[in-house]
């Protein structure tokens, strides 16, 4: 759930927090949800680890009325066709290869999403509420709920603003083990001494604060600059780290020409990294991305962690948005 959606937030490190203002405004800050004008749909696919894992989105919105807005977003994580060779050896000592099954281990996110106008129409609100699956073959699967409110607010001078609260409630997993499925693998290496894993995860709370704005020059070009700090409240090696809260910040822009073509950049995910030798190296992921739009329909594209300059792995990211607007 945190590694966020869409090919064209990717492109600028995730700064989206004030300005988000489509269908993936479910995920990035459900304020967004309020600039809808019509309904709209968004998939996005991303591999991870060299093909290994399969990284997916898909998301629909829609304006209910003039003053309000709804979406539903589902997200999933797997990596599919891993062998369970819990059974190779059959009780004589034998090694069987037709005893070899496949199973997958995927993590699935849902989430329905709300959003409203207060009074003063330059500030909106927006909540989710959040169902999230985990499930590893037959072996064990898990159950977790949460909610995430987000803020939205425009000044008279067009900087927007903007305040995600994630796990606001913390989210919490309960896992479900299949025990009888457990025991093949305590009896699948002699000796071996496997203790039943914890049945819950708690998700803590984590904030992000956004600033944007958008510069036009000479009507046909724009620039929009964006800027998130990503907070933990917890002691991590996020660059500026406290007992308090750590503090993760990230620069993102895009420079578009007719609202047609979009050129994307950004850096972010400022980490310190403790080499071998103990001594603390600073790493940072640069990201671009390239966008088009015509007749609202937007195709997207980013690079993550261009030159691997950062302890994430790379990967290619692509996504498309549809406004059904245009078929009227």
């Amino acid at each position: 759930m945190s590694i966020g959606v869409d090919a064209a937030s990717m492109g600028m490190s995730m700064a989206v927090t004030a300005h988000t203002n489509d269908v993936t405004s479910g995920y990035w800050n459900p304020a967004g949800l309020m600039h809808l004008e019509d309904k709209q749909a968004s998939l996005m696919h991303a591999s991870y680890f060299a093909n290994i894992a399969q990284y997916n989105y898909a998301g629909f919105a829609m304006p209910i009325d003039d003053r309000s807005a709804a979406a539903v977003s589902l997200i999933r994580f797997g990596v599919d066709d891993i062998l369970n060779t819990t059974e190779l050896i059959d009780s004589q000592g034998n090694i069987d290869y037709n005893r070899i099954s496949l199973f997958s281990a995927a993590d699935y996110g849902l989430l329905v999403s709300y959003s409203r106008k207060m009074l003063f129409n330059d500030l909106r609100y927006g909540v989710n509420a959040k169902i999230i699956h985990r499930v590893i073959g037959k072996f064990a699967s898990s159950w977790g709920f949460g909610f995430d409110l987000g803020l939205q607010y425009e000044t008279k001078n067009e900087w927007k603003l903007g305040l995600m609260l994630r796990d606001i409630t913390t989210t919490y997993n309960t896992w479900s083990i299949d025990k009888a499925e457990f025991e093949k693998i305590q009896n699948a290496i002699p000796g071996e001494n496997q203790e039943l894993p914890e049945t819950s995860e708690a998700t803590l709370p984590k904030a992000q604060f956004g600033v944007a704005k958008k510069f036009i020059i000479r009507h046909d070009y724009s620039i929009l600059a964006a800027t998130n700090l990503n907070m933990q409240f917890a002691k991590t090696n996020d660059i500026i780290s406290t007992n308090f809260v750590s503090i993760d910040p990230a620069i993102g822009f895009e420079a578009g020409y007719l609202d047609l073509v979009f050129l994307r950049g950004g850096v972010g995910n400022f980490q310190q990294i403790t080499q071998i030798d103990n001594s603390e190296k600073l790493s940072f992921q640069p990201n671009i991305g390239l966008g088009f739009k015509y007749k609202g329909i937007q195709v997207d594209y980013a690079l993550t962690d261009l030159g691997n300059q950062s302890a994430a792995l790379y990967s290619n990211i692509f996504s498309v948005k549809v406004d059904f607007g245009v078929f009227r």
